[in-house]
């Protein structure tokens, strides 16, 4: 069931869906569905005895505290005015590295936990705005006037080497090492944050998702199936089916974020 917010003359509406796929015996992304506020987040684990899944809840549930405690506080840098925009790109930042060393002291402290942890991708909308915290290899896609384009880049071995080399999409498919992540939350004390910002548009679609959705299906798939529903509970749903059909080599997950009157 999808839930909205409203953010000045628009309405933010969110949906999303997670699926185990065929292949693994249990799903270690996770993702935040918003109660109170136009936040989505997409974590998928990684780490052995099921710990991925403990890496992902915690980057999912961290985020989410942080900006709930943190929605009706001033701003740090008072008495001097500092645009809003630097403030959201701040607390973006600071979510997503809160994240990263909760799940880090984690896998310090548990020896089955040592070692464990997850991609991320949080979206927040505010005064006409969307703020993205990227980690890893989950994605989020942007769908405006029937074109998508995918808004984060990957943190992998794949695209460090396709960026050194020239690669066809023969050579690509068959790169050995392409699910190896090279920058992932709980891995190290610190973390890099990418943070994107942009204005939103009335009719924009956005997508954040796990790499066993973008990984299964073309960006043409994802454009057509995300597009030719009215509802993106039905839309979402339908990613995640498909993505199965094509195989479900791994978990799941599909987040549609769609801009209302």
């Amino acid at each position: 069931m999808s839930i909205s917010f409203r953010d000045g003359q628009f309405r933010v509406r969110f949906s999303g869906v997670t699926d185990i796929g065929r292949v693994r015996d249990h799903n270690e992304d996770n993702f935040l569905l918003p109660e109170v506020m136009p936040l989505a987040v997409v974590s998928d684990g990684m780490g052995g005895h099921a710990s991925g899944e403990v890496a992902s809840s915690i980057a999912v549930s961290t985020i989410d505290e942080y900006y709930r405690r943190t929605a009706t506080d001033a701003p740090i840098t008072w008495p001097f005015r500092v645009p809003p925009l630097h403030e959201q790109r701040d607390r973006m930042t600071t979510a997503v590295k809160l994240a990263n060393t909760r799940i880090y002291e984690t896998g310090r402290a548990d020896p089955n936990k040592k070692g464990m942890g997850c991609t991320v991708d949080a979206m927040f909308f505010a005064q006409g705005r969307f703020y993205i915290g990227h980690v890893g290899d989950s994605r989020v896609y942007r769908i405006r006037r029937g074109q998508i384009s995918q808004l984060t880049e990957d943190h992998s071995l794949l695209n460090d080497y396709r960026r050194m080399k020239e690669m066809s999409g023969a050579e690509m498919e068959a790169f050995p090492h392409k699910n190896v992540v090279v920058r992932a939350l709980g891995l190290a004390e610190q973390v890099y944050v990418d943070i994107l910002v942009d204005e939103y548009q009335r009719d924009d679609l956005y997508l954040l998702c796990s790499d066993g959705l973008c990984g299964m299906l073309d960006d043409e798939t994802m454009l057509q199936t995300a597009t030719r529903f009215n509802s993106i509970d039905t839309a979402a749903t339908m990613l995640v089916k498909l993505a199965n059909e094509a195989g479900g080599n791994d978990n799941i997950t599909a987040m549609l974020v769609r801009i209302e009157l």
